[in-house]
């Protein structure tokens, strides 16, 4: 009787523990930082000086209508600051226009990115259509709603939005959401071309329904777009300021943050309080992309299939 042996294939990898670096994603990633080397220091040099120089105003009384009275104060204009309700009002003012109009727009952009992507006459028509309002300046973009809402100049009668806070609040969200919705649908797009077409064929012949693929096949696969493309947007709809300057100029509680700033730096010329305002509010956006990042838990390498 002859014994047998049976020789594992030589390229079998082990089933467990972690998967190791390829070479080939090594090599793309030293690229990566060598061809974004230059601009990262040019842009470092560029940015370093006037974030330092509002830190150190910031721990400054600066008021440039009494300069007689300017004084190193450390903390003292953060703590002013952190302990006023108008500084908490602002935040929350931030924060809701924020998350609304950033959670509306994933909505109808990723709406918008399935209709180009599906589209099969007239692609670059449909892609031109809905990319139109990205084009506009905010600032056109948020007289043109102002303009629209008007009891005198828009077209829904006698009803005033901008006359109290709900419908300050709705007229700006809205209007940030006409504006920067095809910038969602733009990134949303880039993620869909990702998405394994035989994945799709595979689940239609399982028998799996369209929203069944949409939930169990493209938002995993394009997890990695879909944070990109908040991020961007949350950091961008964080620093708010030119639609509710336009708007409202920040009554009916509409503050924000930038507004806050522009206030104390601009109109009160107060520039310790001001680069305080501005530093919190770097320190914030900081705060959000760390919290996106960690909470999405993606590996933007392994989205290409890297590891």
């Amino acid at each position: 009787m002859t014994a047998t042996t049976t020789q594992a294939p030589a390229d079998k990898k082990p089933s467990g523990g972690p998967r190791k670096t390829t070479d080939r994603a090594q090599a793309e990633r030293r690229l990566g930082i060598k061809l974004a080397a230059p601009a990262a220091i040019i842009m470092l040099l560029v940015t370093a000086y006037p974030i330092l120089y509002a830190v150190y105003l910031s721990l400054f009384r600066y008021d440039l209508r009494v300069p007689e009275e300017n004084a190193f104060v450390g903390l003292d204009n953060y703590i002013l600051i952190l302990s006023s309700g108008i500084w908490w009002q602002s935040v929350f003012a931030t924060a809701l226009i924020t998350v609304v109009s950033v959670a509306i727009e994933l909505v109808i952009g990723l709406a918008f990115a399935l209709v180009m992507h599906r589209a099969v006459f007239g692609r670059r028509t449909v892609r031109t259509s809905i990319l139109i309002p990205y084009g506009i300046i905010t600032v056109i973009a948020a007289f043109a709603f102002r303009f629209a809402v008007q009891p005198d100049t828009g077209f829904i009668g006698d009803l005033n939005p901008l006359g109290g806070p709900v419908g300050s609040f709705a007229t700006i969200i809205l209007t940030e959401v006409w504006k920067t919705t095809p910038f969602m649908s733009l990134l949303l797009l880039a993620g869909l071309a990702t998405v394994p077409e035989e994945l799709q064929e595979a689940a239609k012949v399982d028998g799996a329904t369209a929203w069944q693929r949409l939930w169990k096949i493209t938002l995993p696969n394009m997890k990695g777009a879909i944070l990109v493309a908040l991020l961007f947007r949350a950091l961008d709809a964080f620093r708010i300021f030119d639609t509710v300057y336009v708007q409202t100029a920040g009554q009916f509680n509409t503050q924000t943050i930038s507004g806050l700033g522009y206030n104390a730096l601009i109109t009160r010329v107060n520039l310790g309080l001001g680069s305080a305002i501005s530093i919190l509010l770097f320190l914030m956006i900081i705060a959000i992309a760390f919290l996106f990042v960690k909470g999405f838990k993606t590996n933007l390498g392994a989205v290409k299939g890297d590891r």
